[in-house]
């Protein structure tokens, strides 16, 4: 496991932060696209009539085709040694040392820079300010 310092982490985010971007939306168009599917699924368990199975057949394609592509990005995320936390709010860490011990340096969507840190167990809940001494 790579260990970064905050600085390390902070340029890590030049490519890692278009690709969170990306991650986040892919979740949305995921969820919005398994949404459309269980809607014409439960049409189908209802009365079954209106809906050419090509659209089912498509929108099954469709979950699956976004699917690929999000986990295609997550790994893409992780090879720059970050570790995902949350899909939907593009919350991911860093690991860094502290004293000798692993904690994770945090960073969300939307925030400038890294500029938290949290012990393994403590989690976002328990996020303290850098530095890291």
């Amino acid at each position: 496991m790579r260990h970064f310092t905050p600085d390390e982490a902070n340029a890590e985010l030049v490519a890692v932060r278009p690709l969170v971007e990306r991650m986040v939306a892919q979740r949305q168009a995921h969820v919005a696209a398994l949404a459309r599917q269980e809607e014409l699924e439960g049409h189908i368990r209802g009365n079954g009539g209106g809906i050419p199975p090509a659209e089912l057949a498509e929108t099954a394609a469709g979950v699956e085709r976004v699917a690929r592509e999000l986990a295609k990005t997550i790994d893409d995320i992780v090879a720059h040694g970050a570790e995902i936390k949350d899909l939907d709010e593009g919350l991911i860490d860093f690991p860094a040392l502290r004293h000798g011990e692993t904690v994770l340096l945090c960073w969300k969507l939307g925030e400038d820079e890294i500029r938290y840190w949290h012990t393994l167990e403590a989690g976002f809940a328990g996020r303290q300010e850098l530095p890291l001494d």
